[in-house]
Order: structure tokens, then C-alpha cells, then sequence
């Protein structure tokens, strides 16, 4: 077994609506299309801040201002309100975040 370890991070705009994007199936097929924060593996040897810039720009190429664009690994991106993502099942949220908003871990 390897151990990996990650970063995500949990975007909201102006509106206060948050940014999450859909996995791609073909990528993901052990989870399927559910929506998930922008996150990834860290690179050794980087910052903590550093690896959370390297995330969004690479799986929405963000730069803290504009518009985000996907990368391969999802199907599409999209800004929720809280409400929005609290309504949302385990058939359409990754399994972890969910779990994350359902114990109060984070608040949205």
C-alpha cells in the first residue's frame, strides 16, 4: 500500500456561491460523475499554498480571478450555493466531502 497525501481546497465567490467540479467517469470509474472541491496529491517539496495554487490552475486554470475552465479529468464546473450542496445526495456528492459537510467539518 502507498501512502498518498492531498490537498483540497473549497472556493467561494463574490455571490457566495462555491465552486465544485464533476469527476469524469472515464478517469474516475470507481466513483463516477459526483461533485467534489478542486483538490489533487501534493508535490514534495512545495508549500502548502503552493500545491493549492498548482491545483486550481491545473483542474480549473484559475489564477485567484476570472472565469474557471476544466481539465480532462472532470466533466464540468459549476458554482453552487450552500443550499444547493446541502441538498445534494450521495449519489451526486463525493462520498468524503459529504461526510465532511454532514459532520459539521465544514460550514457552507
Amino acid at each position: 500500500m502507498e501512502l498518498q497525501v492531498g490537498v483540497k481546497i473549497l472556493l467561494k465567490n463574490k455571490e457566495g456561491k462555491f465552486l465544485l467540479v464533476r469527476r469524469n467517469p472515464k478517469k474516475y470509474p470507481e466513483v463516477g460523475p459526483k461533485w467534489d472541491i478542486i483538490g489533487g496529491r501534493i508535490e514534495p517539496g512545495a508549500s502548502l499554498m503552493g500545491n493549492l495554487r498548482h491545483e486550481i490552475k491545473e483542474e480549473v486554470s484559475l489564477d485567484y480571478q476570472g472565469e474557471p475552465k476544466i481539465d480532462d479529468d472532470h466533466l464540468e464546473v459549476k458554482w453552487f450555493s450552500g443550499g444547493e450542496i446541502k441538498k445534494m445526495g450521495e449519489t451526486e456528492l463525493d462520498l468524503f466531502f459529504k461526510e465532511l459537510l454532514d459532520k459539521g467539518k465544514i460550514s457552507i
